[in-house]
């Protein structure tokens, strides 16, 4: 049944007008109705939510179609990937043993065990586990006779003092001391790789779970003097699970910082509840939806959900407050609903497609977790035009308010009034300028502190972690105890039309070449390279004379040296048409790894110009980046850094052209993007002050800071245009727009900043540096909604004067 329109309620003008004034008809006049269906669809989406899972990937944290990735997959089951778990067991200093080394035979029991339950874990690529028990850990010596080797720990290894020693003197003849075995001789590493999908199941492998089995594993064997230290991607996954975990506690602590300031602005614990619960609602549609969409949630992109509820609660309290005043102006709540929804669906559902733009240029971005982090929080931004536009104007029509209720707020308002007529003073030119000027000051200090930021890891370790997180600290004890390091950059030299490429003296010696030169850049600690070991080798077929320690320049002589490298080591594959060399970096950190990655490429132009000393052979070899974790960092900071530039572009094209369809004014939209621009900028510079850097995880923040932040100015600039073109003037305009959603702009953005700056506590450290960042982001936008935006309006906007 029709209910009757009360000609208090405005109508929309303009091309939206019909429809809007349709959908208004359809949800008021049929609220009982629109009640169940959503209600239905919520109960449907919170048992789809209740099968939602972590769905965490090793390559979803890469840029596979980087030109460094595409050597990376193409020889992953040839060389190895990246994913790679190592697991250190290390004696306490004073520990009960002859010597305090490894060489003892209880210590060697919990090796050997701690290798075989690490071998049995679901997910771990058998054939690559390396450790002293392993049979693809050998050694081979010089002898009379000729060569002899043999495993390090021979088959009848019963731990007797001989065989302690006969393993002492094999893991000296092996080199293992750095790599295996640790430089004091306390500890020793398991290494193994990982296997994106689970044999058993096909299913994508749980890391959570791989997780836990090592930390299972770590609590095993952590006692009687000997310490346990674990890192790699799986165990750094399920370290950011657990931490992950706290979102929830820091959800709950800014929920109740919510709704207590929500209390505190409406005076009403009706309002309050009802806002509350339409802000949850698309956060509880939003975990209901991926799931049907084939999507779980990843670990760094857990945050996005109390994004969403933040941002509901920004709209929430526009709404609220416009159905408020409109009580206040003497409609019943039906009537206050429809005037609060012909004013705000425009700009809220304007505002809201702005925010899924912002959140949906992050997909231009070749990174998976990056990708299924744009299409969370595009569909979250999505469904809030139902739950706030739709749902909530429904509900406040069954909503009574006391007459007191309205005075408290009443008198609440009016004592903003002084402030608003302060800010309404920067829409006049000659105060408006100072603004202005101000900004230009703080432009050009942005600038400069901006061209310190940095891109990549900053710092050592996993920097999603606090430093003394127990991940951090077992990073620690490993680099510091074996010489080799963590960090891998792998070249792989691609040969083409060569036989037997390494045997070839020529492609060996500018494989030599290239390792000697690499060997002195900065960041490089050492390096392992087939030319390198077939040196050895040859000097061993020769007494193990130093002087012999050279590339033979006959092929047999060269091959017999190459022969004992098989293929399981990962230097060659088995036709020698691609060679691995892998180069220990003394850091992750981004510049690091940018400086080696040029030299590479340096490399690669001397070694193919015309006046190369290696001109015969350069049209055939390649030395192709990269592989090894450090390799893969150094391609997403490649793909990160690129992609910033693409994101700003396309954020920022976005908004432009929303609010040029809507507002159809390049003045306005010019006053409302310039505010954004100047925050994005500043957000860069206070980044590289706090040295966090630009990477997968901090990179989504300029979207969903601009995202959120363009709410203020398109909110307030809607009621300017309309009192403008009641004939007021700006500096009038804008302080009647200020007394109508200033306040309720005002608030939302110190809430929806309480609750992120909470995340400062938090376990994980990139969580803590996305709070702070967010939380700067929110205030400054909205302090440059309420006075860059209308000085520049001062300036750039063409008002007709009033009658």
């Amino acid at each position: 049944m029709s209910e009757i329109r009360n000609p208090k309620v405005p109508r929309i003008a303009g091309p939206l007008g019909g429809f809007i004034e349709a959908l208004s008809n359809l949800l008021f006049n049929n609220r009982p109705l629109m009640l169940v269906l959503f209600a239905l669809t919520t109960v449907f989406l919170a048992w789809s939510a209740s099968g939602l899972k972590v769905d965490a990937g090793f390559k979803k944290m890469i840029p596979l179609t980087h030109p460094y990735m595409k050597t990376f997959t193409d020889y992953e089951a040839t060389f190895g990937g990246a994913n790679r778990v190592i697991v250190a067991l290390m004696r306490e200093p004073g520990a009960a043993g002859a010597d305090n080394t490894i060489f003892d035979q209880a210590f060697m029991a919990k090796l050997k065990a701690a290798t075989d339950d690490l071998f049995y874990i679901k997910g771990v690529d058998r054939p690559t586990v390396q450790s002293l028990f392993t049979p693809n850990v050998r050694f081979i010596e010089v002898t009379e006779q000729g060569f002899a080797g043999g495993n390090v720990i021979p088959a009848t290894f019963q731990g007797s003092p001989e065989d302690l020693e006969t393993v002492r003197r094999n893991v000296q003849k092996a080199g293992l001391v750095g790599r295996l075995v640790s430089n004091d001789l306390r500890g020793a590493l398991i290494r193994t790789d990982l296997l994106d999908i689970d044999p058993e199941t096909g299913a994508k492998l749980d890391y959570p779970r791989v997780a836990a089995d090592l930390e299972a594993l770590r609590e095993k064997y952590q006692k009687d003097g000997v310490t346990v230290h674990i890192i790699g991607f799986a165990k750094a996954v399920g370290d950011i699970s657990a931490g992950a975990k706290g979102v929830i506690a820091f959800f709950g602590i800014a929920f109740v910082i919510t709704a207590l300031l929500l209390l505190w602005y409406t005076k009403s614990a009706k309002l309050t509840g009802v806002a509350l619960v339409c802000a949850l609602l698309p956060v509880l549609w939003l975990l209901g939806s991926l799931p049907l969409a084939g999507y779980g949630i990843d670990p760094l992109s857990i945050l996005v959900p109390f994004l969403i509820f933040s941002i509901g609660c920004s709209h929430a309290v526009q709404m609220t407050n416009a159905w408020k005043d409109a009580i206040a102006d003497g409609l019943n709540p039906v009537d206050a609903s429809r005037s609060a929804f012909a004013q705000l669906f425009i700009p809220g559902t304007l505002a809201l497609v702005t925010n899924a733009l912002g959140f949906l240029v992050i997909m231009l971005i070749e990174i998976d977790i990056v990708r299924e982090l744009g299409i969370t929080a595009t569909l979250g931004v999505t469904l809030m035009i139902v739950t706030n536009k739709m749902v909530l104007p429904i509900l406040l029509t069954y909503l009574r308010i006391t007459p007191e209720t309205i005075a408290a707020k009443q008198k609440q308002e009016q004592g903003f009034e002084p402030i608003w007529r302060a800010c309404s003073k920067f829409a006049e030119r000659r105060v408006g300028i100072w603004a202005i000027a101000g900004a230009v000051v703080l432009l050009i200090i942005g600038a400069g502190l901006a061209r310190g930021q940095k891109v990549g890891d900053l710092g050592s370790g996993l920097p999603e972690l606090l430093p003394d997180s127990r991940y951090n600290r077992d990073n620690a004890v490993i680099t510091d105890n074996f010489k080799i390091g963590v960090d891998i950059i792998s070249i792989v030299v691609q040969t083409k039309d060569i036989d037997g490429a390494c045997t070839d003296h020529r492609v060996m010696d500018a494989m030599d070449a290239f390792e000697w030169r690499m060997k002195n850049v900065d960041g490089i600690g050492s390096a392992i390279s087939l030319p390198g070991l077939a040196k050895v080798v040859n000097a061993g077929f020769n007494e193990g004379n130093l002087r012999w320690r050279v590339l033979a320049r006959n092929r047999d002589v060269l091959a017999q040296a190459v022969t004992p490298i098989d293929t399981g080591t990962g230097l060659l594959n088995s036709d020698c048409s691609a060679m691995q060399m892998l180069f220990f970096t003394s850091d992750h950190q981004g510049e690091t790894l940018a400086h080696i990655v040029q030299s590479v490429k340096d490399w690669n132009t001397e070694f193919h110009a015309p006046d190369s000393e290696f001109k015969e052979i350069a049209p055939n070899v390649e030395f192709k980046l990269a592989s090894g974790n450090a390799g893969v960092m150094a391609a997403t900071n490649e793909a990160v850094e690129e992609a910033d530039k693409q994101e700003l572009a396309a954020i920022f094209g976005a908004i432009t052209l929303m609010c040029l369809l809507t507002f159809r004014s390049f003045g306005a939209t010019l006053c409302i993007i310039l505010p954004l621009a100047l925050v994005s900028l500043l957000n860069n510079a206070l980044m590289a002050v706090l040295g966090i850097g630009l990477k997968v995880s901090t990179l989504p923040v300029i979207a969903l800071g601009v995202g959120v932040g363009v709410d203020y100015g398109i909110y307030l600039y809607d009621r300017i245009e309309v009192h403008l073109h009641h004939g007021k003037s700006l500096v009038e305009s804008f302080f009647i727009a200020l007394k109508e959603r200033g306040t309720a702009a005002a608030f939302t953005a110190v809430t929806m900043s309480l609750g992120v700056a909470t995340w400062a506590f938090s376990a994980l450290k990139f969580q803590a540096d996305m709070g702070l960042l967010l939380s700067f982001m929110f205030l400054v936008n909205m302090l440059g909604a309420l006075i860059l935006l209308p000085s520049l309006l001062a300036f750039f906007l063409k008002v007709k004067k009033p009658a």
